[in-house]
């Protein structure tokens, strides 16, 4: 049985249109106040009743909402909060009944301001850095993002496809967190949306878990990258290898080694990027190390 923090759980009662009076299900939401970029948890608990339940789907974000079934009439799925997200979001959960009739569920998730401020890391780098790109570069950086971005919703086509949970792609020191801002030579230059990992050109970069190789390439930003499509909406990214070690359609374990850390792309030294995301959205990958398989993954 799955415990749950109750002190980091939202529980939302329904609005139904056509079942007044009726024992109606429940969404809750873990965290309760989750941070821009978060991965969260929601289970829809349904009461007995007569009327059985053909199926339950959903939406946040505007990604689709995939929901397994779990013990004592519990159902879970994942989503993702937006990294630009600063107010609330809204999950939307429907129950479809053998009767045809649908339970409409709505919480509303509230998702507090982060300060920039707080969460700065500054650099002194090389002008290049914080020169204006042409616009040829611009053209190829915007079909790169949307070639990650159509991997990103291809990930929704399969269900989970792991059963144990997900684990580092390294073990070494973690050296930029999600979400913290870059200033380049005084300059807010970006948002760091992924966590990077200490490493030497050439050590070992792991599978976080189960999954098939979307993409193998070289962007301008991320250098060589890998891409697993792990299914049920979730693909990991491992950035600025020095060598790639699978290829494109290769299904891949847990574990296994599938580059060597380098240098490559637009950085200022050797390390590992790691990215994640669910669907569309890009999410902190450290979120993955928190979801039991049990709760969302394959099921045997």
């Amino acid at each position: 049985m799955i415990q749950m923090d109750m002190r980091s759980v939202f529980v939302a009662m329904v609005v139904l249109s056509d079942t007044l009076g009726a024992q109606v299900p429940t969404v809750s939401v873990s965290p309760a106040e989750p941070a821009p970029g978060s991965i969260i948890r929601l289970m829809v608990a349904t009461p007995p009743a007569d009327d059985s339940i053909v199926s339950i789907r959903g939406m946040m974000a505007g990604e689709p909402l995939r929901f397994l079934a779990g013990d004592s009439a519990r159902y879970h799925a994942i989503g993702g909060i937006p990294a630009d997200a600063s107010d609330n979001v809204t999950a939307r959960v429907f129950v479809a009944r053998a009767s045809g009739r649908v339970d409409s569920l709505s919480v509303g998730v509230p998702v507090p301001k982060v300060e920039p401020s707080k969460r700065e890391t500054t650099l002194s780098v090389d002008t290049r850095f914080t020169r204006p790109m042409d616009a040829k570069t611009q053209a190829r950086i915007a079909r790169e993002n949307a070639l990650a971005l159509s991997i990103g919703r291809a990930a929704h086509k399969s269900a989970p496809m792991w059963t144990d949970g997900f684990r580092k792609p390294r073990e070494s020191r973690i050296t930029s967190q999600f979400g913290t801002g870059r200033m380049f030579n005084g300059t807010m230059a970006s948002r760091h949306l992924g966590v990077d990992y200490q490493g030497a050109p050439g050590a070992p970069v792991y599978a976080a878990n189960r999954g098939v190789v979307a993409l193998v390439d070289t962007f301008f930003l991320a250098g060589r990258v890998v891409y697993i499509d792990h299914g049920g909406g979730v693909v990991t990214g491992y950035f600025h290898l020095t060598t790639p070690l699978v290829a494109k359609g290769d299904t891949v374990e847990r574990g296994q080694r599938i580059g060597t850390v380098g240098a490559t792309g637009r950085v200022t030294g050797p390390h590992l990027h790691w990215s994640a995301r669910y669907g569309a959205i890009t999410v902190n990958p450290g979120d993955l190390l928190e979801i039991p398989p049990a709760v969302y993954g394959k099921r045997e």
